[in-house]
């Protein structure tokens, strides 16, 4: 019997880490949702105790989600570890995941305790974690980094305290696969009780091999559970790809001799919905979900994959949730059909009313554009569920005028607390023309850092997807709105980024 490898998928937690990358309550129990539909193991759905949205969205995580178990992280203390615990306990399996640091550098400019403070409180923190749930994870951060013989007194003081797995992160990106798979090995090897912990990678993508290093960790030391993230998502260059991962270790299984319980079939909608959540387009030549990834242009290589597929091709494009069927529905299409597609989308509503709000706007998009594909729905429906009666601003309408020699003139609608305002401005073109219409009457002062456009399918007829990033007072998010007028689409998103830069509490630093 093949070993099976444990999936800890922490989009919601350390992917969230990403500047701009904050998630509402609902984005982030729509993606645990889908991530459950993946069969994913262990969700992190968050740090319960780095603020109160974070606590209420692991809660809403906890009570909704049936099939994987879920963990907040917490760092090793009492007042933490007590959140979390509050925050999961209406979970059908609960993880409490603990850390505190255990590198020369950390201790000393971080923390500045002392090792031996350090290993005292890491055996309070797991002891007291244990009392409130049964599943402990354990991490020292920056493992990697740490002195072999004194992390070793740490781990095995935290296994007899009840730690059921044993996480080693690579915090910074530091490690190279033979050395990493080493590492872990040699901890195994001289820690007395190690055969009572399950043993974890988690690593960072700072030099490109995040996933290499978490492969080897599997295959040279030992590991049997992988930390990681849909498209990759964390902060600086992100976290292991877990599709990359999966698909890895489900493709060479002569190789790693491993099960897996993932549904491969649910990677792409994974990925296309925190794409869309995020605004983190995925590059067209990224592993297993880019645009390209199982497209051919040589000559030869085309030859041969019409000749066999094998020739060129060491996965199926629909065992990950491609298709060559995208044009689903059009505008004589009927709500059921529409309804449908959502479920076969893995989209879910909260209410029939939000169905019908749904297809009032799918109609709406189908009158503008003849061919309607999956990607224009998840985003129509990604941007129906940001974009609530709760929020401060919501678009209504925009008109701009631009002509070749004249400064360009916009002037837009949109509501504050429910009201309607009109906003108009000049600018150095349409899209800088409607922004500062919005900006001369919200006044946010914010700075924006990043500006972006993406074709949501492949014709001049696409919805563009445009995300803004903004940042204020310390505070950086991200905004999204679709829609096939580029100039609208900008309208929304930073309309959309000013809703959440309103919204986004301050919120405590967590693992890397």
């Amino acid at each position: 019997m093949a070993d099976k490898l444990i999936i800890f998928d922490t989009t919601l937690r350390d992917g969230e880490q990403s500047p701009g990358a904050s998630m509402t309550r609902d984005e982030k129990l729509r993606i645990a949702r889908q991530l459950e539909r993946l069969k994913v193991d262990v969700i992190e759905a968050g740090f319960a105790a780095s603020s109160n949205g974070d606590f209420e969205a692991v809660q809403a995580i906890a009570n909704a989600i049936k099939d994987s178990t879920i963990c907040s992280l917490s760092r090793a203390n009492d007042r933490d570890i007590s959140r979390a615990a509050e925050a999961l306990s209406g979970a059908n399996s609960a993880r409490i995941h603990t850390f505190i640091a255990t590198s020369p550098l950390h201790m000393e400019k971080k923390l500045r305790m002392s090792p031996d403070q350090v290993l005292e409180q890491a055996k309070q923190s797991v002891r007291f974690a244990r009392n409130l749930v049964g599943d402990i994870e354990f991490s020292p951060e920056d493992g990697y980094r740490s002195d072999m013989d004194f992390l070793c007194r740490v781990l095995e003081a935290v296994i007899a305290e009840g730690a059921t797995t044993i996480n080693v992160p690579d915090t910074v990106g530091y490690a190279v696969p033979e050395l990493y798979g080493e590492f872990i090995r040699t901890l195994r090897e001289r820690i007395p009780n190690s055969d009572k912990a399950i043993w974890s990678v988690h690593c960072h993508n700072d030099l490109g091999m995040a996933v290499a290093n978490s492969l080897a960790g599997v295959k040279i030391g030992g590991a049997r559970q992988v930390e990681c993230t849909i498209n990759g998502l964390g902060e600086r260059a992100g976290n292991c790809s877990l599709e990359e991962i999966v698909m890895a270790v489900k493709t060479r299984k002569d190789y790693f001799n491993l099960e897996l319980g993932i549904d491969t079939r649910q990677i792409l909608a994974a990925s296309r919905m925190v794409s869309q959540t995020t605004g983190f387009v995925v590059q067209p030549n990224k592993a297993v979900v880019g645009a390209n990834a199982f497209a051919h242009a040589s000559g030869i290589h085309q030859d041969g994959v019409l000749k066999a597929r094998d020739t060129y091709e060491i996965m199926r494009a629909e065992d990950v949730g491609w298709t060559a069927n995208k044009i689903i529905l059009g505008k004589l299409s009927g709500r059921n059909a529409f309804k449908q597609r959502l479920q076969d989308l893995g989209v879910e509503m909260h209410s029939e009313s939000d169905v019908n709000t749904a297809f009032a706007k799918f109609k709406e998009l189908a009158d503008r554009k003849s061919e309607i594909f999956d990607e224009d729905i998840l985003a129509l429906v990604s941007e129906e569920n940001i974009h609530n009666d709760k929020e401060q601003f919501g678009f209504v309408s925009l008109s701009q005028h631009s002509e070749t020699g004249e400064r360009p003139q916009a002037s837009v609608i949109f509501t504050v607390d429910g009201k309607e305002v009109h906003g108009q401005s000049d600018g150095n073109g349409p899209v800088d023309a409607s922004l500062k219409a919005i900006e001369s009457l919200v006044k946010s002062g914010a700075e924006m850092v990043l500006y972006s456009v993406n074709a949501i399918s492949g014709s001049t007829e696409s919805q563009g997807e445009v995300t803004v990033r903004l940042q204020n007072s310390g505070r950086v998010v991200n905004g999204v709105g679709s829609d096939p007028d580029i100039v609208v689409a900008s309208a929304k998103a930073y309309l959309s980024a000013l809703n959440k830069l309103q919204s986004t509490a301050d919120r405590v630093a967590a693992q890397g």
